[in-house]
């Protein structure tokens, strides 16, 4: 198994902590830790000592922003040097601004919490932290080293050098436990809060949702367009084909041409009846999901059992989904299943839409086969909904799908 974090790397045998790379990298996490506050602390405290000086000539509050902001660019630098001992990224709370410029980022920053919370670190790290690195890497290696080369001066002392040795041995270790408990307060103090978390998974829900708004809009628009424009121009085809049939001889070729012509644009009009249909069916908009499945199962090729109660019109957004569901699972069911028949059952709980799509085919769907499943799970999940699909094979194949109405 391969570890990620120095402190899972040392529950495993001592003698493989010594033949990995993990006491390397907890040796260069310490060393450039100390380093990066040797320059970071005096550069802060230099610049903070700048704005209270300055303050007092009323010129000194850039200074101070500039300190306030100094644990956006530290903990920066803290997020990546945690990957030498910690190999899963620590997210970054900050938000993009609601605007470009350097007056935005600036007042976005100064009102999140994890601005501040940084700069709580960066004051931890460089009172606390960076000097601990410092005595651990003293303790780990200087120290033994000074105890093993004192025979030197005092033949005497080898049982001090012994010890040096010893503990010289053991320096592995407690560098590699010092770096994982390091990189363990670093995570829980950089890492984001479940609110902002919580604030960053909302936007990304209601992004998903406009999405999938403009999506339904644009098919509707398109159907529209197909609607009363292209079916409209080849129904007046149609007619003045007929009309050009009938002044024509009855016998002659060119009346058989216009009724082949006919034809063809009588079929072609049917089609596009039914892709427009596809797109955004005319019944769910005029008159709901009840009428909309009712027609579903009119048109299809299997006999269909429609048990759809519900007490009122849903939210749109909820019908579509629920309606191509019902959509893909019954032309799943005509196409793959080999099913006789199929039921479809819906029923409005309090605030949740559950809906049921069940066929007696031989089961075995599998969303990986190209079926549609993951498209409907997707546009499920953007709705906050559940979506179940049970199909063994030999069948029967269900598919349950909950949605909240809110």
């Amino acid at each position: 198994m391969r570890h990620r974090t120095a402190w899972q790397a040392l529950g495993q045998n001592p003698l493989k902590v010594l033949g990995s790379s993990w006491p390397w990298r907890s040796l260069a996490y310490l060393t450039t830790g100390v380093a990066f506050g040797a320059v970071a602390v005096p550069a802060l405290l230099a610049m903070l000592a700048a704005g209270v000086v300055s303050l007092v000539v009323l010129i000194g509050a850039p200074v101070l922003l500039a300190v306030a902001l100094s644990g956006v660019a530290v903990t920066r630098v803290e997020r990546r040097r945690l990957r030498l001992v910690d190999l899963d990224p620590v997210p970054d709370p900050h938000r993009a601004p609601d605007a470009p410029g350097l007056t935005a980022w600036v007042r976005t920053r100064l009102r999140e919490p994890a601005t501040w919370r940084e700069l709580g670190f960066t004051v931890v790290s460089g009172t606390a932290l960076w000097w601990v690195d410092l005595l651990v890497l003293a303790f780990a290696l200087v120290v033994p080293v000074l105890l093993i080369v004192t025979p030197a001066d005092d033949p005497g002392a080898w049982p001090v050098a012994v010890l040096g040795v010893s503990l010289l041995a053991a320096a592995p270790y407690t560098i590699t436990a010092w770096a994982g408990a390091r990189a363990a307060v670093t995570r829980l103090m950089l890492a984001p809060r479940d609110d902002e978390l919580g604030r960053e998974l909302t936007d990304v829900r209601a992004s998903r949702a406009r999405l999938v708004d403009a999506f339904d809009m644009e098919r509707r628009r398109i159907e529209r367009d197909l609607h009363d424009g292209a079916q409209q121009r080849l129904v007046s085809l149609n007619v003045m084909l007929g009309l050009a049939a009938l002044d024509a001889d009855p016998d002659s070729p060119v009346a058989t041409r216009l009724a082949e012509a006919q034809e063809q644009v009588t079929l072609a009009v049917e089609e596009l009846r039914e892709l427009s249909r596809g797109l955004h069916p005319k019944a769910l908009t005029d008159h709901g999901l009840t009428a909309a499945v009712e027609n579903l199962a009119a048109r299809s090729a299997l006999p269909v059992t429609v048990d759809v109660r519900l007490p009122h019109r849903l939210p749109l957004s909820v019908e579509t989904a629920a309606y191509f569901v019902v959509a893909e699972a019954l032309t799943n069911a005509v196409k793959h299943s080999k099913a006789t028949g199929a039921e479809v059952r819906a029923r409005l709980h309090t605030d949740v839409l559950t809906l049921s799509v069940s066929d007696d085919g031989i089961g075995g769907a599998e969303p990986s086969a190209g079926t549609g499943l993951v498209g409907l799970a997707d546009r499920i999940a953007t709705a906050d909904g559940r979506f179940r699909v049970s199909s063994p094979q030999g069948g029967p194949t269900l598919l349950h799908v909950e949605l909240p109405c809110r």
